[in-house]
Order: structure tokens, then C-alpha cells, then sequence
């Protein structure tokens, strides 16, 4: 009778013991012991409706299904790009303050177009001479985590990414860790702006041969082609398009998507979905290697999963190839957070999904549906531009330089021939607008000299920074896209470009649907605040009230 007792009073105590550390478990701490900043650049807001019923549980479906939703998120500003996205997410601003105002540009001092992480003043570490001659220099004021930094030594961020510009504009100045992928050599890299070697970690990682074994691989549909409802004829190959639909579907029941690249050119993992299994691998051995989350200092893991945007601006948004590329990152995406959960917990960790930018829909797909759209081709623009001012002003080189809607004027010239610069921008801003397909001009000297409450012109000011942006700035209307090798591109502030997904999942994240406007450079702000820490040092978003009541 005794030993029965005792047997049943130890099973009684271990119960108990077993119930405290599941509630312990379940408990929040009072701060994330890691937070997630996960990207999927060039996500359009609708991508989660338009796949939902395909999605599995685990994935997309959970976050939005358990986290807090922000269904009204959107970039404030015009040129929606890549790289001004991840530096808005990163610093709590708009371009026009942190100075990433597009992708690439014209440096009006050396008459060269400048790469926004491009800097040869730094080395490679771990790879090919040029794939890590990058850095933060030109990102003009701090982001979330080099605050975090700042104010816990102890802290580490790391930010990993295909491409050197995405995990760096993610991650900022002060990272414990920042890679990106060399495509020469098939693996990951970073540069001595940051570090002298690789850490051992990450010399692992190269050495297990992911790359290859994923650069062999071939592309073939995840799902029985008939099932996929995305078919954009504008990546279907000229000679190709006077083919029924039928016929082209036809010669794809075997299911290959994309022909596999040389084995020996990595470059494909930048266009096809095995580039985000492989920043997804990464992610992975970074929490391990850098044992991220395993403590009460807060740390910071960025990730961008840079493949789509490369993959949406090559066959489009409305693309067999997109839809698989997302059925496929859902799969990642599940297995990441149950790696997350089984390794930090969830309610230790602070997960956040969002996107760089949204992306049109190609005019060839728009025209189907007889929705007004087209191609604006700036080559020729400028051409007849150049005449056009020749024949007002004379013979010159009047244009130096024209890039993502902007228009670099010859200054120089221009005050030699002693012409005012305002006149000759409002000049060229009304002849720009003679165009087919623009639909808004402004001159750098408007955006300088007027502060505007609302409308279009919030937008081109949130755009402009006075030592970098055009002397010229153009919109385009609605479905224009502007010719530039691709099917299609995002850069304007319409809904598709500008509307992003945001959600919050796991630390005391609620779950709720978020219909109040809520605007990009408002994440920082929220991150900073739930934290205690200081704001990054050029901030203007607002913090999130949904997610600090």
C-alpha cells in the first residue's frame, strides 16, 4: 500500500513538474530573445489571397491565421524599389532621408552611375575578388539593428540574402554578420567592411556543397501543370505567342518549368526557387552557428528572400513560375518556424513578414482584360528629349544621365550658358509630359522649394533627396511599366507596388487583422518601442499602435 502511494505521488509530481515548464514555456519573456525580419521581396499584398487555397497550414496560413495582420500596409513614397523598400523597413524612414533613393543612380560629382552597396574601397571576404565589394556607406542614418547594438553589445544581428545590396540594406552598419551569395563560386560571402574572415560556421556551411547540389537541380512544377491558374503569355518567347494555350501546356506536361543552367553557372540560383531553400538553409545554420535567441539579450536575424523578385521580374507576376515559386517558399517558410519553435519558441521569438516592394502586372497580361497599360521607353525618350533641347537651346550635352524615372541634367552647361536652372527644369518636366504613358513630372526644384499635405506630390517628396535624386522626376500612369529588358518592374506608387503584406507572429504578437493605414517605415519605430531602445537616429514612421497597446 505504501509503495503504491509513493508511486503514485511521484507520478503525480512529475505531472506537475511537466504542466509548470509547458506553462513556463508558453509564458512570453519580457523581451524576444530574437526577432525574425523576414522579406519577400517584391510580394504583392494580394499573393496570399491569390494562393491561399494552395497554401499548406504551416506556412503563410499560420502567421496570418495566429499573428497580427496589417492588411493596409503600404510604402509612402514614389519610386518603389528594392533596395529604398529594405532601407525603409531597416531605418524607419523614407528615401528621401536615408538616401537610398533607388536601386542605382547618377553621382552628379564623378558622372558615374552609382550602385546603392557598391564600394571599392572595401575586400571580399570568402569569395571571388569583386562579389564583396560592398558596404553601408551610402545608407545615411542608422537602422533598427544598429540601434539594437547600441544599446546591448551583447546583441547580434546577422543578415543573410542572395544579393549583397538586400542583406545589407536589411541589416545596416554595425551587423555581427552579413552574407550574400557569389555567384562565381557558389558561395557565401561578405566583405571587410564587416568582418576579416568568415566565421567557422559559415565555412561549414560552403563546404557541404548546397549550392552545386541545388544549382543541378532542376525546376519542375510542384503540382501537376493543369492545377496552376497562372499563365502569363508576356514570358512565353516570341516566336512562341501565336501557340493556344493548350498547345503550350501541352509541352509542358512533363512539368519542367525552367531548363537547368550549366552546372557550373550559379547565377540560376538567383532566378529560380532553389535560391530561397538555399538562404533558407543559411538562416538555419546561423541561429545554430550563432547560437541566436539563446539568451536574454535580444538578437536580430534578417532574411530576404531575394529569388522572387528576380524570378517576377523575368516571366511576371500572373506566371505558372511565380505561383510555384510562393507554393514552394509556404514549404520553406513552415519549416523555418517549426525549426524556430522547437529551437528559441515561439513565444520567444518576434517574427515579422513584409516585403521590399509589390510589382506590376506585365501590359501584355493587362491588355488581355482590355485594362489600359503599356511600355514607356526611356531610350527614345531621351532622344527626342535631347533634340528637343538642342533645338531651344542650342547644340549640347545637355542630359548627363537618366535613371529609374529620373533626369540628370548637364548643371554645368547649363550655368555656363548662363540659363536658370529652374526655367530649364520646368522646361523639360512640360515636354516629358507630352509622352504617352506619363503622367506626372516635377522638377527638383518644386520638390525643394514646396511643402506639400497630400496627393501625388507627398510621394515624389518622400522620394527626393537633394544631393541624389534627378533634376526631373516623371510618374507613369497606371499599368505602364517602363521598358528595360524585363517583362515587367514596380517603381511607382500605385496599389500593386506600393502594397505590401505585414504581419506580426509569435512574442506577444495578438491575433488580430489590423484595417488601420499603416505605413512601412513605421516597423522600426514599433520594433524600437517594444524593445525600450532608441529609435533609428533618421526615423519619421509612427509606431504601431496595435502592436504596443
Amino acid at each position: 500500500m505504501r509503495l503504491s502511494v509513493f508511486i503514485s505521488t511521484i507520478l503525480v509530481l512529475g505531472l506537475i513538474e511537466t504542466s509548470t515548464a509547458q506553462l513556463n514555456r508558453s509564458i512570453p519573456s519580457e523581451k524576444p530573445k530574437l526577432i525574425v525580419e523576414l522579406v519577400v521581396s517584391q510580394m504583392r499584398f494580394d499573393y496570399i489571397s491569390r494562393y491561399w487555397d494552395k497554401f499548406g497550414d504551416n506556412g503563410f496560413k499560420l502567421l496570418v491565421n495566429e499573428g497580427t495582420y496589417c492588411r493596409n500596409a503600404r510604402y509612402n513614397y514614389l519610386l518603389t524599389q528594392a533596395y529604398p523598400g529594405l532601407a525603409t523597413i531597416a531605418t524607419g524612414t523614407n528615401p528621401s532621408v536615408h538616401g537610398i533613393i533607388a536601386n542605382k543612380w547618377f553621382n552628379r560629382n564623378t558622372g558615374n552611375e552609382v550602385e546603392a552597396t557598391a564600394d571599392d574601397k572595401v575586400n571580399t571576404v570568402g569569395g571571388s575578388f569583386f562579389s564583396g565589394k560592398y558596404s553601408a556607406k551610402n545608407l545615411v542614418t542608422s537602422t533598427f539593428g544598429d540601434e539594437l547594438k547600441l544599446n546591448n553589445a551583447n546583441s547580434k544581428v546577422v543578415s543573410i540574402a542572395l544579393d549583397a545590396g538586400s542583406a545589407i540594406l536589411l541589416g545596416g552598419h554595425s551587423a555581427n554578420g552579413m552574407y550574400w551569395f557569389d555567384t562565381e563560386k557558389g558561395l557565401w560571402v561578405s566583405s571587410s567592411y564587416y568582418t576579416d574572415a568568415l566565421p567557422a560556421w559559415v565555412d561549414t556551411f560552403n563546404s557541404k556543397g548546397f549550392a552545386k547540389l541545388y544549382t543541378d537541380r532542376e525546376w519542375k512544377a510542384l503540382q501537376p501543370i493543369q492545377e496552376y491558374e497562372e499563365a502569363d503569355t508576356a514570358a512565353v518567347k516570341s516566336d512562341e505567342k501565336k501557340k493556344s494555350l493548350a498547345e503550350k501546356l501541352k509541352g509542358m506536361m512533363d512539368g519542367i518549368i525552367g531548363k537547368p543552367q550549366p552546372k557550373t553557372d550559379f547565377k540560376v540560383l538567383l532566378e529560380n526557387p532553389y535560391g530561397n531553400l538555399l538562404t533558407k538553409d543559411l538562416a538555419i545554420a546561423a541561429v545554430v552557428g550563432e547560437n541566436l535567441g539563446a539568451d536574454e539579450h535580444p538578437d536580430l536575424l534578417c532574411i530576404t528572400f531575394s529569388a522572387n523578385r528576380f524570378i517576377g521580374s523575368k516571366f511576371g507576376p500572373h506566371s505558372i513560375e511565380m505561383e510555384d515559386t510562393y507554393l514552394r517558399l509556404d514549404r520553406e517558410l513552415a519549416h523555418f518556424l517549426e525549426f524556430i519553435n522547437s529551437t528559441v519558441g515561439k513565444e520567444n521569438c518576434l517574427f515579422i513578414l513584409t516585403s521590399d516592394q509589390g510589382v506590376a502586372s506585365t501590359p501584355d497580361y493587362l491588355e488581355k482584360s482590355k485594362i489600359p497599360g503599356g511600355y514607356f521607353d526611356p531610350k527614345k525618350a531621351m532622344i527626342l528629349l535631347g533634340s528637343y533641347l538642342n533645338a531651344l537651346y542650342g547644340q549640347g550635352n545637355w542630359i548627363t544621365g537618366y535613371h529609374d524615372k529620373q533626369i540628370y541634367l548637364n548643371r554645368k552647361l547649363i550655368e555656363d550658358s548662363n540659363l536658370n536652372l529652374a526655367d530649364f527644369q520646368q522646361k523639360v518636366a512640360d515636354f516629358m509630359l507630352e509622352f504617352s504613358g506619363v503622367s506626372n513630372s516635377t522638377t527638383a526644384h518644386n520638390l525643394q522649394n514646396g511643402n506639400f499635405a497630400n496627393g501625388i506630390m507627398v510621394k515624389f517628396q518622400n522620394s527626393y533627396n537633394q544631393r541624389r535624386s534627378g533634376d526631373v522626376i516623371i510618374n507613369l500612369e497606371p499599368g505602364w511599366v517602363e521598358r528595360n529588358g524585363k517583362v515587367t518592374s514596380a517603381n511607382s506608387p500605385y496599389d500593386y507596388d506600393s502594397h505590401v503584406p505585414l504581419i506580426f507572429y509569435g512574442w506577444k504578437a495578438k491575433r488580430k487583422s489590423v484595417l488601420n493605414p499603416v505605413y512601412i517605415n513605421d516597423l522600426a519605430p514599433t520594433l524600437s518601442i517594444l524593445l525600450g531602445i532608441t529609435w533609428p537616429n533618421g526615423a519619421t514612421g509612427t509606431p504601431i499602435k496595435e502592436m504596443i497597446e
